[in-house]
């Protein structure tokens, strides 16, 4: 599948990735309604909201909010949809 259809995908929630990634389960996902207390710094206590963005799950288990596609990505015709 294309990078169109991955985002098309993302958009009904469900979870993307490309085969030609090496990490062991990595994909993406859309997050949305994202929202905490900052628990430090400046803004500690504050309440914050934030967009609709696309996270990756890491190969080291880590989620990484406002993952942006290399031109790679975006041509690629490897992206495979995720399933649990």
């Amino acid at each position: 599948m294309n990078f169109g259809q991955a985002i098309e995908l993302l958009k009904q929630g469900r979870w993307v990735s490309r085969k030609g990634w090496n990490g062991k389960g990595m994909h993406l996902y859309l997050e949305d309604g994202l929202s905490r207390v900052v628990g430090a710094g400046a803004l500690k206590g504050q309440h914050r909201k934030y967009a609709p963005c696309i996270v990756m799950f890491t190969a080291q288990g880590v989620h990484q909010p406002g993952w942006l596609a290399s031109q790679a990505d975006m041509l690629a015709e490897d992206w495979a949809e995720v399933t649990a």
